[in-house]
Parts: structure tokens; C-alpha cells; sequence
């Protein structure tokens, strides 16, 4: 009953005309009084901002704002993956042989998720991390390694809410909705960045289409709350065991290592 009533009230306030209008209102001046209130409302640290509240025209330029270049240092530790989002680890786990992943309790197809079956093949039997953005979180999104670009390419259409609600009662949004994929590799292996659009926004842009990224660089911005799902090769990754479910992270810290077979 609760999914069912979940899935039809999502229906009704996600159309294009309703998506429109909230990305339009919060790209124009009508929304910078409530910049403000969001600040106070959701507690963000205005010491890390990259330029003073006052100087933000309008809330999506709060939503995808940069920081201070001193505000998230990058970890040193050798073979580190860097968190890529300030946000929340909400799952992580294996992904089994039969292509398909467990989050939250939902089975989602991997398959469906990724789009190409040459590119999912290293992956199966390798290990997952869910990183979830609420709208109050920094949107900028980082390089967790240094490595190549091998390839990038863009999946789905509209887009559901990514939250606890949508992962729990939401029709497979890590697989469904809009996405944009970049799979980078380095003398330890490939990792795949699944980058999910979140409910109404689906934009997330690609700031630096470099072929080579260093771990840490900024290279794409959500425009609103959204997911970002790591994808690791088989024995490839180690978690940092310090890292409990659910964590709250942030871009830089070290949130595993990866490791040459």
C-alpha cells in the first residue's frame, strides 16, 4: 500500500511541465531571498564557502557552489580512494555474478544500471558503494583516483527521488533514472562512477572533460540532491574499516584502497 501510494504521488508532482518550473525557479532571482533561510535551515558552513553568501544571485548558484580550496584536503595515503561527494555512505556490498546488486533491500540490474555489458564484466563479483547528496550538501563532484578517462556516456531519462523513501519504495531509481557514467583506470584496475540525477533536476554537468584526472579534481556538479554509485573490479578494493553503514563522508577523506592483483 505505502509503495504503491509512494510511487503515485511521486508520478504526479515529477512531470516535465512541475520539474520545470522548480528548475526554473531556483536558477532566477525570485528565489535568492530564500538563500538565507536554506543556509540557516540546513546549518551549512559558510567559513568553506568559495565567495560570500551575499555575492549568490539565486539558489541553484547556492546548490552547486565551490569551496574554499583548503576546505576538503585530499588524502596522501598510498592506493587511498578519495571520497568522491560530501554526503552519506547508505550501502555497500558485492556485486554478484548474476549482474545484479542489493540496496536497501531492492535488487536493482546491473545490466540496466551501466547499459554496456563489455564494460560490466569486470565488474561482477567486484564491490559497490552508494554515496547519497541531499540538496543541502556541497554538489561538487570529485576524481576519487588518478586515472585515464576510458570511457563516458549517459543513460535515462527522468528521474525519482534517490533518498531512504525512493531507494525503499522508488521503482529502481539507481538504475532507472537519468545518469552519466565515467569509468576511470589506473595501474591498480578501473573503478566506474555511476552519477544519478535525483527528483525534477536531472542536470548533472561535466566541468572538465580532460582524457587523464587527478585524484581529487573537480570534474562535475549536481544541480540538486542526488547518488553517486562507485563500481569496483573483483578483488580490486578494500573498504577503510573504519567506515560504518550509514557514514557521513566528505570529498577527500579516504574511504578505501585499491590494490593490484
Amino acid at each position: 500500500m505505502y509503495q504503491a501510494l509512494y510511487r503515485i504521488l511521486i508520478e504526479l508532482t515529477n512531470g516535465r511541465y512541475s520539474s520545470g518550473i522548480l528548475k526554473h525557479f531556483s536558477q532566477s532571482h525570485l528565489s535568492r531571498p530564500l538563500i538565507l533561510l536554506f543556509v540557516k535551515t540546513f546549518n551549512l558552513n559558510q567559513q568553506e564557502f568559495g565567495k560570500d553568501i551575499k555575492a549568490y544571485s539565486n539558489l541553484h548558484e547556492l546548490f552547486t557552489r565551490k569551496l574554499k580550496a583548503e576546505a576538503r584536503p585530499i588524502t596522501a595515503a598510498p592506493f587511498a580512494v578519495a571520497c568522491p561527494v560530501d554526503g552519506v555512505l547508505e550501502d555497500a556490498g558485492e556485486i554478484f555474478a548474476d549482474k545484479k546488486i542489493v540496496v536497501k533491500g531492492k535488487v536493482y540490474s546491473m545490466e540496466e544500471m551501466l547499459g554496456d555489458e563489455g564494460v560490466l564484466e569486470k565488474y561482477l563479483g567486484g564491490k559497490y558503494l552508494v554515496l547519497y547528496l541531499s540538496p543541502s550538501h556541497y554538489h561538487r563532484i570529485h576524481s576519487p583516483i588518478n586515472g585515464a578517462v576510458t570511457k563516458r556516456w549517459t543513460l535515462g531519462r527522468k528521474s525519482y527521488p534517490v533518498n531512504k523513501w525512493g531507494l525503499k519504495y522508488g521503482k529502481e531509481p539507481l538504475s532507472k533514472n537519468y545518469r552519466t557514467i565515467t569509468e576511470l583506470q589506473n595501474e591498480t584496475g578501473s573503478l566506474a562512477m555511476v552519477k544519478v540525477g535525483a527528483m525534477y533536476i536531472n542536470s548533472i554537468v561535466i566541468t572538465d572533460q580532460s582524457k587523464q584526472l587527478e585524484q581529487g579534481q573537480e570534474f562535475s556538479y549536481f544541480s540538486f540532491g542526488s547518488t553517486v554509485v562507485l563500481l569496483f573490479e573483483k578483488n580490486k578494493f578494500e573498504p577503510e574499516g573504519s567506515l560504518s553503514i550509514p557514514a557521513d563522508v566528505r570529498v577527500g577523506e579516504t574511504i578505501g584502497y585499491m590494490k593490484a592483483v
